[in-house]
Order: structure tokens, then sequence, then C-alpha cells
């Protein structure tokens, strides 16, 4: 009999906890006021190396040749991010994450991308990147869903351009011009 009554108060106590925080309701509206928004334009430079020695690319799911376009190709990058187009420029972080060649109909991927910064006033925050990207295209846009450090709550979007005349298959350079609004 005292295990029930203590399990009955026990389970009134967390009722009216849960009441008096949510108010019964399943979502409730927060009065918390976030600092104005602040425009940010990022420019900078990845490094796709797929070579034999110290690839950062690395396919980690293939596909049957007879699949057009590599569809359902998966692979895992951890690219260096430079200030300019040449690798051996000034490193300013890290572009890590998933990409899976999605299209049928043409060299469409899937990108899960996070740009993790190591350099300045942004060492130590990162911004995500979730979107379709069209390689084969100029100005690709891909939106930014969030981020991290001086980046929390980030929206935005990033374009993306391939440097052909320095690229090679070894070696593929992306531009990436970014804008995001954030507190």
């Amino acid at each position: 009999m005292a295990s029930a009554l203590n399990y009955l108060l026990i389970t009134l106590i967390i009722s009216i906890s849960f009441t008096t925080i949510t108010h019964g309701a399943f979502s409730e509206q927060s009065y918390i006021t976030l600092p104005s928004e602040k425009l940010t334009h990022l420019h900078f430079y990845y490094h796709d190396i797929r070579n034999d020695n110290n690839p950062t690319v690395v396919q980690i799911v293939d596909t049957p040749k007879n699949v057009p376009n590599g569809f359902g190709s998966i692979f895992a990058m951890d690219d260096v991010m430079t200030e300019g187009p040449e690798l051996t420029s000034k490193q300013v972080g890290r572009a890590q994450g998933l990409f899976a060649l999605a299209s049928l109909q043409d060299l469409g991927m899937t990108m899960l991308t996070n740009f993790a910064f190591t350099e300045g006033i942004y060492a130590g925050s990162t911004i995500s990147m979730l979107g379709r990207n069209p390689i084969s295209e100029e100005n690709r846009e891909m939106p930014i869903v969030g981020g991290t450090g001086v980046f929390r709550f980030a929206r935005g979007f990033a374009i993306a351009n391939s440097v052909m005349p320095i690229s090679t298959p070894q070696h593929f350079v992306v531009e990436y011009n970014i804008t995001l609004s954030h507190p």
C-alpha cells in the first residue's frame, strides 16, 4: 500500500511539474529575443585530392557499371579549405562530410558538408550545407541550414564553381562564395 501511494505521489508531482512548465501545451512560443542579425560573406576554395598517397575524398559505396552517372555512389570527404585557389595558399579550415551521386539524368549530387573553420575570428565555428549540387553547372546554389559558434542559427546560401583551369582528375578545386545571416 505504501509503495502504491509513493507511486501515485510521484506521478502527481511529475504531472504538476510538466503542466507547470508547459501549461499542458504541445508547444509554446518563446519570448526570448535574439540579437540583431548580421550579414556575413565568406570566400574560400576547397581541394578534393584523389590520389593513393593522401586522399581527402574516398568512395565508400560503389554502384554497378550499368547505372547511369554513377547513381548511388557515396563518398566521404575531408578537404582542405584555403584563401586562394592554390593548395599552398593559407589554410582556413576543412570541408568535411558526405556526398552521393543522386541523379539518373545528370551529374547531380546531394551534399552534406560541414565547413569547419580553423583560422581567424571564425576559428572553432562551423557552417552546415545540405542540398543538391548539379556539378556540371556554373554558379551552383546550395542552402546553408545552420552552424555553430559564431554561426549559431546561421542560414543562407552558397554559390559553388569548379575551378577548371587548374583542376585535374587527382586535384579538383571548387570556389565557394557564401552569404549568411546570423546573430
